[in-house]
């Protein structure tokens, strides 16, 4: 009697940016109001003129979930028309690549990479070939990628480091303009967020004309604990689910959070900082408290097309006009709301999610949330 072997192969599924499907609601559609200033067009970090996202991700329906987030400051070569950026540490347990280069000259010279922790080096290897491989950048010498991570092997098997060079680069050319894609896609695939599934989400705002009428993007990697609030209100407890219910030895849900904020606000990398540090204060109106192993990061670009800093360029030197310190307030004002609503949005957009070892994360309860919110008297 003949043995027939039958071999099932299970392909390694990789969406992108690009994906068609039904955007999920997001707070503001269901009344939620954050703060004061109104957002742009599509409440995204692709507000400021010229931004571009790209995700690639990487879902085998099995044990691996992560992916790729690309941001880009402008669509040009970022390496010889260098932007203005700061990058503020609210706490420093993470692995970001290019810190103290961005620290000590005040700009980036690469897209911004969003990826899981183990998967840091890869990425950085993948910028420095993309920026080697443009045209004008065959005689450098020198590169300072930028990339940003949180863990997700909570719901990855992220040992695997499944992401490649390729990913990358196809995360930066799916980059667009428009609607970013929020929830279980690019580096947020995988992330853990209050206890509930994470992921990526964003949001923007826009000062009044009479205030210069610049725009403030944020875009956030979510995967850290806390006590969820919504406009005040205490979801988490509501719900029962929230960091330190139990005063007893207790599961983490604490892992990282990265906050990528672009303007087009002629600010320069001091000022780029002050407005990185207020990024923390969006995070701690969700409940997140920047625990011990979380590492909080935000970047902080400006992309206004006047202070571009050309490589090695003789007009170096010349004198730009930035921004007043007294000016920065409603800036300040601008990025917290950003950050506070981005990071709702990522729990609003991600969907429950079965990962590594049998793990499964549930998604935020939205109409049990909408109900909390009725109660407090919070949607419009």
């Amino acid at each position: 009697m003949k043995s027939i072997l039958i071999f099932i192969i299970l392909p390694l599924v990789m969406t992108n940016f690009s994906d068609s499907g039904t955007q999920k609601k997001r707070a503001s559609d269901y009344g939620i109001k954050i703060g004061i200033l109104r957002s742009g067009r599509n409440n995204a970090i692709t507000d400021v003129p010229g931004v571009k996202v790209g995700h690639v991700t990487l879902n085998d329906s099995v044990s691996v979930f992560t992916g790729v987030t690309a941001i880009l400051p402008h669509d040009g070569n970022i390496f010889r028309n260098k932007v203005p950026a700061a990058i503020f540490a609210g706490n420093g347990y993470g692995k970001l690549t290019g810190y103290t280069q961005v620290e000590e000259l005040g700009n980036i010279e690469t897209p911004v990479i969003l990826t899981n922790t183990l998967s840091v080096p890869v990425a950085a290897d993948a910028l420095i070939d993309y920026t080697l491989s443009l045209p004008d950048n065959k005689s450098i010498r020198s590169v300072n990628p930028v990339v940003g991570e949180t863990n997700d092997g909570t719901l990855n098997d992220i040992q695997k480091r499944v992401i490649t060079k390729e990913h990358v680069i196809q995360a930066i050319n799916n980059a667009d303009t428009g609607i970013v894609k929020e929830g279980n896609v690019g580096a947020g695939t995988g992330t853990v967020c209050f206890g509930f599934k994470g992921g990526i989400g964003t949001a923007s705002r826009i000062l009044p004309g009479t205030r210069g009428g610049y725009t403030v993007g944020v875009l956030v990697q979510t995967n850290f604990g806390g006590i969820l609030q919504i406009c005040g209100v205490p979801v988490g407890q509501e719900l029962g689910k929230y960091r330190f219910s139990t005063m007893e030895k207790e599961y983490r849900d604490d892992g990282s959070c990265m906050v990528v904020i672009m303007t087009d606000a002629p600010l320069d990398s001091r000022n780029l900082k002050r407005l990185a540090a207020r990024a923390m204060a969006g995070i701690a109106r969700t409940g997140g408290m920047t625990s011990n192993s979380s590492g909080d990061y935000a970047i902080a670009v400006s992309t206004n097309e006047k202070l571009r800093v050309p490589h090695f360029s003789v007009s170096r030197f010349e004198e730009k006009t930035v921004l007043r310190n007294d000016e920065m307030d409603l800036l300040f004002e601008a990025v917290i709301e950003a950050t506070e609503e981005a990071v709702i949005n990522s729990l609003f957009a991600a969907e429950t999610l079965k990962g590594n070892g049998n793990v499964t994360i549930e998604s935020l309860p939205v109409d049990k949330t909408l109900d909390i919110l009725r109660k407090y008297n919070r949607l419009k």
